[in-house]
């Protein structure tokens, strides 16, 4: 799997900084649009959401480059730090599912307001965290579809609640300062009711070796879509080599793109 923009000229590349608020809180990103003239009615696009201590970035590269090879076929998207992660402003302390919520409707409509994008169909898609995040926004914002990258579940971080009871104040996660509200409100999120309420068009994507989000957790988000899940073979959490991540870009690709 290559880079699709590897050997043309960089100032080619259809890319500007992004920055919009969510209660005084400033969020950058980057809006990536595919090049030449825009269709009458807009190009399509997606808003992207990275997953747990990550940022717009992602793990080797994984979200830029799913950008650019989105834009050379025709599908403009949105990449952004949630507030507390990566450039955005906030601390990871104030960091709980239901912000990041907030913070991917204000990414919607900032997204849809764009030159070129087709308000219509603004897409959704979220990795690991990111993807219980899109599919508790997926009711509020509506998108033309949703796809989850090996999506959590809260009772990924059920074992922080050691007998049943929260720590005090912020636990050092890592050197993360994980906030007591976060792990509180896990007890009480309901994504896969959310994802079954939404009845859009969605697909499952999930490495078959993945031991962060274990594949069962591709199923019951499938099983709740009423949709297919793509399995990718070998793949972990990250899909940490080439031939998985060439794979996940091209069925990634061909659902957003209605192939």
């Amino acid at each position: 799997m290559t880079d699709p923009t590897r050997g043309s000229n960089e100032q080619a590349l259809n890319e500007e900084f992004a920055r919009f608020s969510v209660d005084g809180q400033r969020l950058y990103g980057l809006v990536h649009r595919p090049t030449g003239d825009a269709p009458a009615q807009g190009w399509p696009s997606v808003v992207i959401l990275h997953g747990f201590t990550g940022n717009r970035g992602g793990d080797h590269r994984l979200l830029p480059l799913l950008s650019r090879f989105l834009a050379a076929r025709g599908v403009a998207s949105l990449r952004f730090d949630f507030r507390g992660s990566g450039e955005s402003h906030g601390d990871f302390s104030e960091m709980t599912v239901s912000r990041e919520v907030q913070d991917t409707q204000a990414a919607f409509e900032y997204l849809r307001r764009q030159t070129g994008i087709d308000p219509e169909r603004v897409m959704l898609l979220g990795f690991s965290m990111g993807g219980l995040v899109a599919a508790l926004s997926a009711p509020l914002v509506r998108p033309h579809r949703l796809a989850l990258w090996a999506p959590a579940l809260p009772e990924l971080w059920l074992p922080f609640l050691r007998g049943g009871v929260l720590p005090a104040t912020v636990t050092d996660y890592g050197g993360w300062p994980l906030g007591r509200e976060f792990l509180q409100e896990m007890t009480r999120l309901r994504p896969l009711e959310a994802a079954a309420a939404w009845q859009g068009e969605a697909r499952i994507f999930h490495g078959d070796a993945d031991q962060t989000c274990p594949p069962e957790f591709g199923v019951r988000y499938a099983l709740a879509l009423r949709c297919e899940a793509v399995a990718i073979p070998g793949a972990g959490h990250t899909f940490d080599s080439l031939e998985h991540v060439d794979m996940l870009y091209r069925e990634t690709a061909r659902f957003l793109t209605g192939g």
